[in-house]
């Protein structure tokens, strides 16, 4: 289902995340720099409680929703409902057009399922409010350095192969064929698809998923004029000199493609979801209740979400 386009002044609406964790004070300090890296207009649904308790926090602009304590480490029933609220009123502000888009501070999933036993993940949370199927709501983990995209993401290792096929290695590449295009503004985007096994099977020697089912693939999206390679050895795909022939590579697993990313770009890391018909995004990092109100947790990473999502929302606007 679509969204309403929203005006191009309209706000990014921002989720509060769990108040045990880091949000709060990643979104205080990622006000306080707005101007230093020309962030675009934002709004926290709900929490005002808890962001008077940070710098600057009476100064951030909220819009109505959830409210209550601000007790830093110590997660409980009643800061994962304030997390889950939040979420729930961000995602429909953006559906509605109020909001441009939306940028979801980190949560415990643990927590949030005790009260919302359906739930898996934000990403799966906003494919579902947007009545979109899970498997086309895509994570793409974006920095500096690198755009990944993992095609299996939480699931144990040994049931990868399983879950591979030629189906769904080209309908997530088309979609993040088609995101490329419209919301990073790539005429040709150029994608780059890692094989499974070491050296990429090594022609069969060391796995044949890279003849019998990546490959297969890729030769399909290549016949639609899509501008994908591969299969390539995971080992050599995100070196220096490689990097800068793609510009998002296609990973078969969660750790193959976030492996590479939070080395090169932990502080930085943005999490995209493509493939809704919302702009969301988040900072790829979880709510660290361990340094919550010790004042050292970094924001770097939430206002690259911040920005990318301001950006992608602008490209929608105009598009």
């Amino acid at each position: 289902m679509t969204a309403k386009r929203a005006a191009p002044t309209a706000p990014l609406a921002i989720s509060l995340g769990d108040p045990a964790g880091i949000g709060p004070e990643i979104i205080a300090a990622a006000w306080a720099r707005r101007e230093e890296f020309d962030l675009p207009p934002f709004r926290v649904i709900g929490g005002s409680q808890v962001l008077s308790h940070l710098p600057l926090g009476n100064e951030i602009p909220t819009m109505e929703g959830p409210e209550g304590a601000y007790l830093p480490g110590h997660p409980d029933a009643a800061s994962a409902q304030i997390a889950l609220a939040s979420l729930t009123r961000a995602v429909a502000l953006v559906r509605e057009g109020t909001c441009s888009g939306i940028v979801t501070a980190p949560v415990a999933k643990s927590a949030i399922v005790q009260i919302a036993p359906g739930f898996i993940g934000q990403t799966e949370f906003c494919a579902d409010a947007c009545e979109i199927a899970r498997e086309n709501a895509v994570m793409m983990l974006a920095g500096p350095s690198l755009r990944a995209v993992p095609l299996t993401v939480h699931c144990a290792l040994a049931d990868v192969p399983g879950r591979l096929s030629q189906e769904l290695i080209m309908r997530r590449t088309r979609i993040v064929a088609r995101a490329m295009k419209d919301d990073f503004g790539l005429s040709d985007p150029r994608i780059a698809i890692a094989g499974l096994n070491p050296h990429a099977g090594e022609d069969g020697h060391m796995g044949r998923e890279e003849i019998e089912i990546i490959s297969p693939a890729i030769f399909k999206l290549q016949a639609d004029g899509i501008n994908v390679t591969g299969p390539h050895p995971a080992d050599t795909l995100f070196a220096p000199h490689k990097r800068g022939s793609y510009d998002a590579a296609i990973a078969m697993y969660h750790d193959q493609a976030l492996v590479p990313l939070k080395a090169l770009d932990f502080d930085e890391g943005v999490n995209v979801t493509l493939g809704l018909p919302i702009v969301r995004t988040s900072p790829d990092h979880g709510t660290a209740f361990d340094i919550a109100g010790k004042g050292i947790a970094r924001a770097d990473a939430m206002i690259a979400a911040i920005r990318m999502a301001g950006e992608m929302a602008a490209r929608r606007a105009h598009g």
